[in-house]
């Protein structure tokens, strides 16, 4: 058989597994809209089923990398079905998410490799307006950013669940590229200041020192508002990642330019329902603790004695009093776990406030 007649019979062959994944995919889209009418018919009238549940989708991609045999490797398969995960759900009720606007940011990247393209994805000004969206339904979920790997916690998001009262339902985790952009009248020899988010500046800045050392630094509210701003101007550049870079037709003068290459950023989902255990949770809480000495001590003592793994503490000045401290503490297990349930009430005994913030599965993607 000639190479062009081999390369025929594979294209057939393809055309005919195309034709079966069709057939699949429409047969399981069918499947969610009955998952959707048998939700509302147990329900009472009036009353809204559940339809997007954190712990069945975290199964269900955890299940597909388990038995994913390659060549695509698990993430990229993962990532697939969370794309058809997304397309079914949407037929039954499409979602609402806020993000960190504006359009392009790496918020709403993280909004959509959690919850897939076919969410409405709802863009906010600042951390603040979206728990303010979802605490008064608006939307069903928002994506705030919470720590960076390299500037630490975004104190922001932390304040705000001192003010509201959310459950964090989910995690993503997003590397982080950033890249040098100019737009198409920039004149790139002229370059004179650099427009980016203040924590993307400083991800930067080495590489910033090393190539643009006396180029002014001008921090606005996103990466994406400084890319709009470049497409305007002849003697400017922005540092934003590959969202904001397509959605304003810049160009990648430079790529990849974030001063350490595992820089992440965690994001977490917050919305108003409760997440049921999966065998693999996270539990994030509030803690304000008497001020004396041991007082930290204390707190921390109950995760040893049951031998729980913290994943994150940090501290934020209490609103309830001058010098007095919160601490935001994540670990591993949920609350409903036996052992969790021990160490929350031994620490509920010894604590001026406890707030469980929630628990939710451990991001798979």
């Amino acid at each position: 058989m000639s190479d062009e007649d081999q390369l025929k019979a594979l294209r057939k062959r393809i055309d005919t597994i195309d034709e079966k994944i069709l057939d699949l995919i429409s047969e399981r889209a069918a499947c969610a809209q009955t998952v959707a009418h048998v939700k509302q018919k147990a329900l009472e009238p009036g009353v809204k089923p559940l339809f997007y549940r954190p712990e069945r989708e975290a199964w269900v991609l955890k299940h597909i990398m388990e038995l994913n045999k390659g060549p695509l490797d698990n993430e990229e398969m993962a990532r697939l079905f969370r794309e058809i995960m997304s397309a079914c759900l949407a037929l039954e009720e499409p979602l609402r998410v806020a993000y960190l606007g504006p359009e392009g940011t790496f918020t709403q990247a993280a909004a959509l490799k959690h919850f897939g393209h076919s969410v409405v994805s709802v863009p906010m000004a600042a951390i603040d307006e979206i728990f303010r969206e979802v605490a008064a339904g608006a939307v069903q979920f928002g994506v705030v950013p919470v720590e960076n790997s390299t500037e630490g916690a975004i104190n922001h998001t932390l304040d705000s669940f001192l003010e509201h009262d959310l459950v964090i339902c989910g995690e993503v985790e997003l590397r982080i590229h950033h890249h040098l952009l100019v737009g198409e009248n920039t004149k790139t020899d002229k370059i004179s200041r650099v427009y980016s988010h203040a924590q993307s500046l400083a991800q930067c800045r080495k590489w910033l020192d090393a190539h643009y050392p006396n180029v002014e630094r001008v921090a606005v509210a996103s990466n994406a508002d400084a890319a709009r701003r470049v497409k305007g101007e002849w003697n400017s550049a922005a540092i934003a990642g590959d969202m904001a870079a397509d959605l304003y037709e810049l160009t990648r003068l430079a790529e990849k330019i974030e001063d350490r290459p595992d820089n992440s950023t965690r994001f977490l989902i917050i919305g108003n329902q409760q997440v049921p255990p999966t065998g693999d949770d996270k539990t994030s809480v509030i803690v304000s603790m008497r001020n004396k000495p041991g007082a930290l001590h204390h707190l921390l003592e109950p995760f040893h004695s049951n031998g729980i793994d913290l994943s994150r503490i940090e501290t934020r000045p209490s609103r309830s009093g001058k010098w007095t401290y919160v601490f935001f503490i994540d670990f591993f297990g949920h609350q409903h776990d036996p052992l969790i349930k021990d160490v929350l009430e031994k620490i509920n005994d010894d604590s001026v406030a406890l707030k469980v913030l929630g628990s939710y599965p451990k991001a798979v993607l």
